[in-house]
Formats: C-alpha cells, sequence, structure tokens
C-alpha cells in the first residue's frame, strides 16, 4: 500500500479522542478570550484555526487515556501544551521573518511583530495558567522545564545558524529544542496525572521523545530527497535559507577540501549559484550523508516503539505504535 493510500494514524487517533478534543477546542477558546485586549483572540484565532493537526494535545490525551484515567484535567494539560505550541510559533515567526504558515499570511504579516510577539507571551501565561489547574506540582515542573528547553532550543538554532562547525551533537539539542521537547513533556504529563506507575511514565516520555526527533531528522532528510507536491513547501528551502541541518552536518563533517570550500561558500557566505543545490544533494549522496541521517531517523522510530512495550495494552497504544511508523515511512 502507497503511503498516499495509508490510513494515516494521526486520523485514527483525532477519531477515538473526538470527544476530548472537542473539550480541549472549547477550553482553548474560552481561555485565548481577552475582556480589555480584544486583538489577543484575533491573533490567537488566526492561528490556532488554521487547520493544524493538534497532534501535540492529542498525545497528552492519548497518553492519559491508555493509562486508564477518567478525570478532567488531562483537558486542561492538551489545552496547555496546544497554547505552548501556538505560542512559539507565533515567536518563530518574528525571528524567521516568515510570510506564510499553513499556505496562509502569519500573524506578524497580518498585524505586526510587537503584536505577535505579546499574544505569545500571553498564550505562555495562560499555559501556566492551565498547567497549574490540576494541582499536581510534577505536572508543571515538566511543562515549565519543556518551555524553558523549547526557548533554550531557539537561542542555540540562533547562534548555530550558518556555522560549519555546528555538531550533530548540537544539532540533536535544537531538535529537543524545537521539536521533542514538547512532544516529551506532552505524553509525559499524560502518565503523571493518570497516576501511571513511573516506568510507564518514563517510557511515555522516552517515546515522545523519539517521536519528535525522528519526525524533524525525516522532515530535515525530505528537504533534500523529497518532492514539493510530497512535503508542501519547495524542496530545497533548507539549503536556501543555510540551515545546519543532519544531512548536510554529516556530509560537511566527511568533506575534502575542495567540498568544504563549496560548503563555506554557500552555507557559511551566503554565495547561492544556479545549480548549488544539485551540487549540495550530490556531495551528500557520495559520502552516503542521507543514507546515515534516514538510518537515524528510522533508529530513533524504532526506540519509540520499543519504549511503547511497557505501556498498557490499549487500542491508543497501538495507535501511537502507528505514529512512530509513519512519521518514518516517508522516508523508508
Amino acid at each position: 500500500m502507497s503511503l498516499d493510500h495509508m490510513p494515516k494514524p494521526q486520523d485514527r487517533l483525532a477519531d477515538y479522542l473526538a470527544a476530548d478534543m472537542a473539550a480541549v477546542n472549547l477550553l482553548i477558546r474560552e481561555r485565548m478570550a481577552s475582556e480589555h485586549a480584544p486583538r489577543i483572540p484575533q491573533v490567537t484565532a488566526h492561528l490556532i484555526e488554521a487547520g493544524g493537526k493538534r497532534l501535540r494535545p492529542m498525545l497528552t490525551l492519548a497518553a492519559a487515556r491508555l493509562c486508564g484515567y477518567d478525570g478532567p484535567y488531562h483537558v486542561h494539560l492538551a489545552a496547555a501544551v496546544e497554547f505552548i505550541h501556538t505560542a512559539t510559533l507565533l515567536h518563530d515567526d518574528v525571528v524567521d521573518e516568515s510570510a506564510q504558515r499553513r499556505g496562509r499570511p502569519t500573524a506578524n504579516l497580518l498585524w505586526d511583530n510587537k503584536s505577535s510577539v505579546l499574544v505569545g507571551d500571553y498564550l505562555f501565561a495562560r499555559s501556566f495558567q492551565l498547567m497549574t489547574e490540576p494541582g499536581q506540582i510534577r505536572v508543571l515542573s515538566i511543562l515549565a522545564n519543556a518551555s524553558a528547553t523549547i526557548a533554550e532550543g531557539e537561542v542555540l538554532q540562533l547562534t548555530a545558524a550558518q556555522d560549519l562547525a555546528t555538531s550533530e551533537d548540537i544539532y540533536l539539542k535544537v531538535v529537543r529544542g524545537k521539536t521533542a521537547a514538547l512532544f516529551s513533556a506532552a505524553t509525559e504529563v499524560g502518565g503523571v496525572v493518570a497516576g501511571a506507575p513511573e516506568d510507564v511514565v518514563q517510557a511515555l516520555y522516552t517515546y515522545g521523545d523519539a517521536l519528535g526527533i525522528a519526525f524533524q531528522i525525516a522532515d530535515d532528510l525530505l528537504d533534500y530527497t523529497g518532492t514539493t507536491a510530497a512535503i508542501g513547501k519547495n524542496v530545497g528551502d533548507d539549503f536556501r535559507e543555510r540551515k545546519l541541518t543532519l544531512p548536510l552536518i554529516k556530509a560537511v563533517a566527511r568533506a575534502n577540501a575542495e567540498e568544504r570550500a563549496f560548503w563555506v561558500r554557500v552555507i557559511e557566505k551566503g554565495d547561492q549559484r544556479e545549480g548549488d543545490l544539485a551540487q549540495a544533494q550530490e556531495i551528500m549522496n557520495r559520502h552516503g550523508a542521507l543514507d546515515a541521517a534516514r538510518a537515524d531517523a528510522l533508529a530513533w522510530a524504532a526506540r519509540g516503539r520499543a519504549a511503547l512495550a511497557q505501556v498498557p495494552d490499549h487500542p491508543l497504544r497501538h495507535m501511537l505504535d502507528d505514529l512512530s511508523a509513519y512519521v518514518v515511512a516517508r522516508i523508508a
């Protein structure tokens, strides 16, 4: 069966968790309101209602439900996770000077940078209000730590940008900040609020962390190996933006003097010419950098799936397992 015809695990998750997600969406609409600053709901609604997959809050709901939770607070935590995610998107678009997200103009383009930053700050504050409501200090600690890791990862990415000395270790720290920290926090708090045993909570954390890393590596790889139709953006965008992603880091580490001069010109100096993307792809292929990055993504997905063996048997566990397989099926 081709990937296009595979039922998407996130769609099956959404169907299974439809009632919970309706409660999350209702809570989000309630908490993004502002009596005194109408721009806050305007900006927030533009992004939150743009048709995102809501994968992160679904991970929190799924983790809580498969651990047998039947209380109300998984909904609060899922909404907090979505607010953290939305706040980071608002800030990212300002930092990256983006004009489009999910095929629509960004908030900073429609309003201004100041509004995007301040509304992002408001959503962070709202997320902290939500995460205190279950009355569990550990839940607050997990999500607060994730928020700090996200901010740290963004600053690290800024300082590592266009620096050919960036190592795989630094890349992994950036990816944990950009993607995996919120995935792992989302799954971990679901287990904690459900009162799951410690080995299950740790397994849920490991699953979310590995899923996030596999997802980001696969995304980075597709920028060099995918098609515009398949990835929803232009192939080579990361190259043109001079991003130090895993395939490029691996190729630089294996470069000879001539190849290194090429990387200095196109990445550090930003002097890109016609045919440079094709040459970059050829160098990556020559050194097996694309295959090595693919192997890393598959290994992280396998690690996530292995962690689920510690989690109670449940239809949601099998959907999460399928999700791990799906994020790397695009590159397998």
